[in-house]
């Protein structure tokens, strides 16, 4: 039970997480089959084990293990469309008469709904570790998609759940850039061999670099012409190898050997004794990198300094949300009119309306939701104004 990647997410409320309350819950929504007229299924299975008697909930220590799954069927979007113009064809020349766009429509549901029983049934697991007294979400996994498909359906079963994207209050690529440029990463971190680099202009290139000297000349003048760079392969003291990117997620995560050797003999001969070591071990270690990590990224920015506001302030009343949201991000004033003219706002629209990274644009709903401008996000991941938010 090593991750290989980490996307960190931030409780921006202190939550208590009871181990018997939280396997109800996701007991409330465990992972099934498709039906036979189903696209996808997505619920909570045991972390280790199998079979009913095996619990959602695995318990480490000060930390929390819980994973989901996501199961559907596969149909291929080519296979649907050929039998349509083939039905299509079929009626137009037998019936002497043009199909237009309505029962087109009709003819590709009915196709679809008689090739489901026969589609392809694909299967994927992700799995998220909660560090209640560090006050972090650790998802495996990344693709910020799949870390929400988790975290919405377990706040879906608890009720709540206030997290938000870890932040950092320097920029990762201007750190990252830094470090190349003086050759000198942080205290206990450790360029390694891979890098990528782009061009800030708007049709500027990407320089990717893998098993190379990132000290050489070469390098430098990429640099010194304005490129910084968007990921950066590092090591943590003799502990853990990892690729960072300039949204922050860590991808291909190692832990080295020690560890690993570490775990083994702590697990003794039972696999599932095992799983447990390297769960509680990889946990212990992340507790000590991950602030370290975003020390050396800058300080991370807390949700309560970000926001400049106390939990027991309610800002729906305040004559000004726009103002009282600006000190944490620029867009947040045209953030809320936008989304008050929206009737379903979401943050793959906040995305494409501002042009701004997945995780900045739900940080952003997030804490509109705390605001009280949106609701918390439906059973079917939409989210809608509160009451008395009007839509223009």
């Amino acid at each position: 039970m090593w991750f290989k990647n980490l996307l960190v997410y931030r409780l921006t409320q202190n939550l208590a997480f009871d181990v018997e309350a939280l396997e109800q819950a996701l007991a409330s929504k465990r992972a099934r089959a498709c039906e036979s007229q189903e696209l996808t299924t997505y619920g909570f299975v045991a972390p280790f084990g199998k079979g009913a008697d095996a619990p959602l909930v695995h318990v480490g220590g000060d930390f929390l293990l819980v994973g989901a799954r996501k199961e559907e069927r596969i149909l291929p979007g080519s296979v649907v469309r050929d039998a349509v113009a083939e039905k299509v064809e079929e009626i137009e020349t037998e019936q002497m008469r043009k199909v237009y766009k309505k029962e087109r429509d009709q003819i590709k549901d009915e196709i679809v709904q008689a090739f489901l029983p026969r589609a392809f049934i694909r299967r994927s697991s992700t799995f998220a570790a909660i560090a209640p007294k560090l006050g972090l979400i650790l998802v495996n996994s990344p693709s910020p998609k799949r870390a929400e498909d988790l975290l919405s359906t377990l706040r879906e079963v608890l009720g709540t759940l206030p997290v938000r994207p870890a932040t950092v209050k320097i920029s990762p690529s201007a750190t990252m850039t830094d470090w190349l440029k003086t050759q000198k990463a942080a205290e206990d971190f450790f360029v390694l061999d891979e890098c990528e680099l782009r061009d800030t202009h708007e049709d500027g290139g990407i320089v990717r670099c893998k098993r190379q000297d990132l000290t050489s000349e070469e390098l430098q003048m990429h640099l010194n012409t304005g490129k910084v760079v968007t990921q950066l392969a590092v090591a943590w003291q003799d502990k853990l190898s990892f690729v960072l990117d300039d949204k922050m997620v860590i991808k291909r995560l190692k832990f080295e050997d020690l560890l690993q050797d570490q775990a083994e003999q702590d697990g003794g001969d039972d696999a599932l004794g095992q799983l447990a070591a390297s769960f509680a071990l990889m946990m212990l270690t992340l507790s000590d990198f991950l602030p370290l990590l975003l020390g050396a990224l800058g300080g991370e920015e807390l949700p309560q300094e970000a926001m400049g506001l106390t939990s027991n302030v309610d800002v729906r009343v305040a004559t000004d949300l726009g103002a009282a949201l600006d000190e944490s991000d620029e867009l947040y004033p045209a953030a809320v009119e936008f989304v008050r003219s929206q009737e379903r706002p979401s943050t793959s629209a906040l995305q494409r309306h501002f042009k701004i990274p997945y995780n900045r644009a739900a940080r952003i709903l997030e804490e509109l939701e705390q605001c009280g401008v949106v609701t918390k996000m439906h059973t079917d991941g939409s989210r809608r104004l509160v009451a008395g938010e009007a839509v223009s």
